[in-house]
């Protein structure tokens, strides 16, 4: 006879909305915390992660702003105070494998067409959807790129596995602008005034760049409790 006690249960999918912007730092570290609770929670939790808008500048002009001074006059920081935070975020990144590179990352951008560009490739395919924001964060932090800068985000789009002639098409035409304003205006009305927020199953937040473990522990919870129905 077969024992099949030690045999795996299927995997409990959970819906998660990921609240955020491209030029958040703390979204990035957020992500990649997830991520790696994710494979700790392998065959136990299966995700289905759904990027949603949220502009942390949005009347940001399309040339952008030197992102020292407009972090500095924001939230109030000394150039001392600002430094210092941002190692943090360098150190919490390279914990979790990803490079936050502040020297080539030198302007604030605008970014409500890379938000369009994501409203567009959540219907190509989650696994779309998630290339091209990695594609949006690595590309801002890492290599200091214009995220708000056409040529650029169709260029990040063809690299996360997107056409760019429609990635082309959508930026020169209004697509998805109503709906990306539409997905703003709900998450603001539910409260979300920061970011990143993370909304497991419509109605557990979590808010912040919290570690894996965070994360991991709420998986866990929200699963066992969708198990018991």
């Amino acid at each position: 006879m077969c024992d099949l006690s030690g045999m795996d249960a299927t995997p409990t999918r959970l819906r998660i909305d990921f609240v955020s912007d491209v030029v958040c730092p703390w979204c990035a570290v957020g992500l990649m915390s997830l991520e790696r609770a994710l494979e700790r929670t392998r065959g136990e939790v299966e995700a289905e992660i759904h990027f949603q808008p949220f502009e942390l500048n949005p009347q940001m002009p399309a040339e952008g702003e030197d992102a020292e001074g407009h972090l500095q006059r924001k939230y109030g920081m000394s150039a001392e105070q600002a430094a210092a935070n941002q190692q943090v975020i360098v150190d919490r990144g390279a914990a979790l494998g990803f490079t936050f590179d502040m020297a080539r990352r030198s302007r604030i951008y605008n970014t409500f067409d890379a938000h369009r560009l994501l409203h567009w490739a959540e219907g190509e395919g989650e696994d779309k959807q998630r290339a091209l924001k990695h594609g949006l964060l690595r590309a801002y932090f890492s290599e200091g790129r214009n995220v708000s800068d056409h040529d650029t985000l169709v260029a990040i789009a063809g690299e996360a596995g997107l056409p760019e002639a429609r990635a082309r098409e959508i930026l020169a035409s209004g697509a998805f602008a109503d709906e990306v304003r539409i997905g703003e205006q709900f998450f603001q009305s539910h409260g979300i005034r920061a970011v990143p927020a993370i909304i497991l199953e419509r109605k557990h937040l979590i808010s912040g760049g919290q570690p894996p473990e965070v994360f991991e522990q709420a998986l866990r919870q929200v699963a066992a409790e969708k198990r018991k129905g």
